[in-house]
């Protein structure tokens, strides 16, 4: 009878700790790490409409911190450099990057826009940042995929 209860007792704390004590599904746990964009969506009455997939020898990364991110862009027949740093925040789908600085190219955009919001769609792998319109109608989305 006691090695029932042992073993009950046993299986109960391997049990308790294999659960995790945050929630790594959740699009903030998700977003940390390193993404390279594969392709771009434009919509039409919110469906996509067309996939552009990005051309050969373009590379655009990002990398997320817990609460920094980083990009940067390479595009081989464009001399303009493209980088870009700030904070960002995932709150109710939404991804909120906050640059604070990059590039001469990018300053000259952070002077009249520092914070970008997106909708958010993240899966482990994957994620789509989708730019809408002040009526809450996609417009396009960037879609990435994790490299680390």
């Amino acid at each position: 009878m006691k090695l029932k209860y042992y073993i009950l007792a046993l299986m109960s704390v391997v049990l308790l700790s294999s659960l995790k004590t945050t929630n790594d599904t959740h699009p903030d746990h998700l977003i940390k790490g390193t993404w390279e964009l594969e392709s771009f969506y434009y919509y039409d009455n919110n469906e996509i409409s067309d996939t552009l997939p990005t051309t050969d020898g373009y590379r655009q990364i990002k990398m997320y911190t817990t609460d920094k991110v980083m990009w940067t862009r390479y595009v081989p027949k464009d001399s303009v450099e493209w980088f870009g740093y700030g904070n960002y925040k995932v709150a109710d789908d939404m991804l909120i990057e906050t640059l604070e600085y990059g590039s001469e190219s990018m300053m000259s955009a952070i002077d009249t826009l520092r914070i970008f919001t997106f909708e958010l769609q993240i899966s482990e792998n994957a994620y789509s940042q989708i730019s809408v319109d002040d009526e809450g109608n996609r417009i396009s989305s960037e879609n990435y995929r994790r490299i680390e």
